[in-house]
């Protein structure tokens, strides 16, 4: 039990790029926050800029299960330290394989890696798939901040365990060796490839963080391209805007409240992924462009979660633009706390999401 906790609290710590870009340049002389150190009343000063200058005391909401106030409750260290990507993407595939067995257990299923169109990509087939789903399938990009493969596991056995459908991980082309647009030209590949054998309405596209936004950028990309539309999308703690940052990202790490937190910077984040694009580019930043048209989708994030802001705004232009767009906030939870098999809110979220897309692939 505890080896399976120590993993659900490393992945929090993997699940995005971002992590390496909020690491102090040298933090050789910087010593974690003690007990006796840390702040026992709130603060605010505002500056004259607007800038808030804040110390909040913050329990743990009494609403969450135990075992997510038990996983609010472990402390990460707010010096640091920082990972080499080299390093944090050994720990990421070590922690997938850990992960993938755990959702295994809980959702029996058969994988297959194989290629379409050239780009590699997981096949989970579940067990006990009704012959009436046969003719559907989930395309999942996953999570990892695009420089790494955090979702592949964690995101499509329980999806395919719930929906009791086929689920396609496309394995991406990954930054900074293969920055924007890169991982959306691989996932219009395999998309252009499943509609040789599935109708658009019965294809789902989905992922979560690094993947989320991806998700955003290939429906942009789709109807650029004026190729069919999937039924639905699924939106999970993304955003869409590289040029501008919003609050979350300034208020919590990847573990919420806990770990390291630098001040963000004024230029566009994701330097690796974006590259020499420009950060108002419509596909690279959906927020930029014409939404109109797009599927049924579901956005889904968390009260602690550092892309809280960047998913209620993406949700907000998708509402603008017309777009049946859903939105669920689970209070009080981190960035993807749903790669968790052990919490009981992850399993109610990946539920929602089954339900959505069976829903929208029946109708």
């Amino acid at each position: 039990m505890k080896l399976i906790h120590s993993s659900a609290s490393l992945l929090l710590l993997l699940a995005s790029g971002m992590l390496g870009a909020q690491q102090p340049a040298s933090v050789a002389e910087v010593k974690p926050t003690t007990a006796a150190e840390a702040p026992q009343r709130d603060t605010s000063y505002i500056d004259a800029q607007g800038t808030a200058h804040v110390t909040r005391v913050v329990p743990v909401p009494a609403s969450l299960s135990p075992q997510a106030q038990l996983n609010l409750g472990r402390g990460e260290p707010d010096q640091g330290p920082p990972e080499t990507l080299a390093e944090r993407r050994k720990h990421t595939d070590a922690w997938a394989v850990r992960a993938g067995a755990a959702w295994s257990r809980l959702c029996p299923n058969t994988m297959v890696e194989d290629k379409i169109a050239g780009v590699p990509v997981r096949v989970f087939t579940p067990e006990g798939m009704p012959e009436g789903n046969r003719d559907k399938v989930l395309l999942n990009l996953h999570g990892g901040g695009f420089n790494s493969d955090s979702g592949s596991y964690t995101e499509t056995i329980p999806m395919a365990g719930y929906t009791k459908i086929k689920v396609v991980a496309a394995l991406y082309r990954l930054a900074p060796e293969n920055p924007f647009p890169a991982a959306v030209d691989d996932a219009i590949a395999v998309y252009k490839e499943l509609l040789k054998t599935y109708k658009p309405e019965h294809i789902v596209i989905y992922g979560t963080s690094a993947g989320a936004i991806l998700t955003a950028e290939v429906a942009v990309r789709i109807k650029q391209l004026g190729l069919p539309q999937p039924a639905a999308l699924g939106i999970f703690s993304g955003m869409g805007d590289f040029a501008r940052n919003g609050d979350s990202i300034a208020l919590y790490a990847l573990r919420g409240l806990s770990g390291h937190l630098d001040p963000p910077a004024a230029e566009p984040h994701d330097s690796s992924y974006v590259a020499a694009t420009d950060p108002k580019d419509p596909v690279l930043s959906p927020i930029y462009a014409d939404l109109h048209g797009l599927p049924p989708s579901l956005f889904v994030t968390s009260g602690r979660d550092m892309l809280l802001s960047g998913t209620a705004n993406l949700h907000r232009a998708y509402l603008n633009a017309g777009v049946d767009a859903r939105l669920i906030v689970y209070d009080g939870l981190t960035h993807a706390f749903w790669y968790d098999p052990l919490l009981p809110e992850a399993m109610e979220a990946n539920h929602a999401m089954a339900d959505f897309f069976v829903k929208q692939l029946n109708k």
